[in-house]
């Protein structure tokens, strides 16, 4: 079709821990997906393969970027940008190890072999679309060579199986053995493999591919794309829990006693002092913190009573990243989600599953969705946008309908919290009654129920990401 369809693969050293959703049908794919995974000290390299899924046989690699701990540690504040895409060798792309046991059999002078044990391998990589591999082992040496027996759908195989060769002479050459994933249709997917010139008892690393130029095939077929990231690395220490209890005692003392004129408040110096990067982080944190101390809805109630006596005006009120913005945001993030899903869900399902083509715009509208309608006959530009509308019109109604009759499925806890902006916002601004709706739906809408609406798998909405009408559709109806 002249397109992929591609997904990421996030690999911490050889070991994959995250894989994206497949974007269908794009060579300029947008996930939008975040992760944070806690790493042991020791990592060397992420690894981020594109890959283009395919249903009738095994997805292919379109290309990787690999970043270093030395790279990261040289962008303090996270690394963003772009990454070209280089090409993958699979014959270096390996993981795992291979316990042997090799010794040499026969006295010095007389007729000696060597005898090589295989006993057993692990972490191998998985080749095949069962998620293990189906290994063998084989042996190359003075010119023979010997395979083991295959073992079915395994990364952690035991072969137990012991091998012999006549000595060469002199005893320069190379034992080699390599590991295989039997494959019934096509060809043997490649393993890895050790070498050695002396027999020892030992338990050998089959290598990974080192991030560096020198392990990249020197054939190129020109650009393979880019990849755009963000990654930071950090390093933390988490004490006792005691040891945090003098800061936790200061924050919810400040919040039982409110606001006071005259006070410096300490929730009002972390707003001045935390960056925008860093304030999701803050506002998360002490949102769970008061959830766990049973104050967040009076850590709300500061929040809205420091950020109303600021000036400010009601037709704008908390459209700022401000620390009661951010925690007011985490709040409906961390204890509506059930919620979210009860209301939004049929409606994202029925915009997935129709595949309706919505679009009220005439600059969008391409000359391909100006066809034959059902009665045979063209449709002009004007009836598709109209025939988008009636669709649209109708996503909505039944957005709206169940928007206003989940009032018992709301949590207490929320509408509480909303209850309290409504009060503060109508004694900051008496003569604009309805500032208070608009303080309640920049919460309600533009930060809770649009973005999920826009991008229902960061919600966990869906398990994929939308096909490009389907997000157009999403959009609009956001909108």
């Amino acid at each position: 079709t002249g397109s992929s369809d591609p997904y990421c693969i996030v690999k911490i050293d050889d070991e994959a821990i995250i894989r994206t959703a497949t974007v269908w049908k794009t060579l300029s794919p947008f996930w939008g997906e975040e992760y944070e995974v806690y790493l042991q000290p020791s990592f060397h390299s992420i690894s981020i393969y594109v890959m283009d899924e395919d249903a009738l046989s095994r997805d292919d690699v379109i290309g990787k970027v690999c970043i270093t701990r030395d790279m990261l540690a040289q962008h303090p504040k996270g690394y963003s940008g772009w990454m070209s895409l280089r090409e993958v060798d699979p014959d270096e792309e390996v993981q795992g190890e291979i316990h042997l046991r090799v010794e040499v059999l026969g006295s010095p002078g007389g007729r000696q072999r060597l005898r090589c044990a295989v006993l057993e391998a692990r972490d191998l990589a998985r080749k095949d679309r069962n998620g293990a591999s189906d290994p063998f082992v084989r042996l190359r040496y003075n010119g023979k060579v010997q395979e083991s027996t295959v073992v079915k759908k395994s990364c952690y195989p035991r072969w137990n199986e012991t091998f012999e060769f006549e000595l060469a002479e002199p005893a320069r050459e190379q034992l080699c053995v390599e590991v295989w994933d039997w494959d019934l249709v096509g060809r043997n997917d490649f393993l890895g493999k050790v070498s050695t010139h002396s027999p020892i008892t030992t338990v050998g690393g089959l290598p990974h591919c080192p991030p560096n130029p020198s392990c990249l095939p020197s054939r190129r077929r020109g650009s393979l794309g880019s990849l755009q990231l963000q990654v930071r690395l950090r390093d933390e220490t988490v004490l006792p829990s005691h040891c945090y209890q003098p800061l936790v005692q200061l924050l919810c003392q400040e919040v039982k006693s409110g606001r006071q004129d005259g006070q410096v408040h300490f929730i009002t110096l972390l707003d001045e002092t935390t960056t925008a990067e860093c304030r999701q982080e803050v506002a998360i944190s002490l949102v769970k913190l008061f959830l766990g101390q049973g104050l967040v809805k009076e850590y709300l109630d500061l929040l809205f009573e420091l950020e109303l006596a600021k000036p400010c005006e009601p037709n704008t009120l908390f459209r700022s990243n401000s620390l009661a913005s951010k925690s007011m945001e985490s709040f409906l993030k961390v204890t509506g989600m059930p919620y979210l899903h009860a209301v939004l869900g049929p409606t994202i399902t029925r915009v997935f599953e129709e595949k309706k083509h919505v679009e009220l715009d005439p600059g969008k509208v391409e000359t391909k969705d100006v066809g034959c309608s059902a009665l045979h006959r063209v449709q002009t530009e004007g009836e598709v946008i109209e025939q988008g509308r009636q669709h649209l019109q109708s996503y909505l109604d039944e957005l709206l309908d169940t928007i206003a009759k989940s009032v018992p499925a709301c949590p207490p806890i929320i509408r509480a919290a909303f209850r309290q902006l409504f009060q503060r916002v109508a004694e900051r601004f008496p003569q604009h009654q309805h500032a208070r709706f608009v303080a309640v739906t920049s919460f309600l809408c533009l930060r809770f129920f649009s973005p999920a609406i826009m991008t229902p798998k960061l919600f966990h909405l869906r398990e994929t990401h939308a096909d490009a009408r389907t997000s157009r559709t999403l959009l609009l109806l956001a909108k």
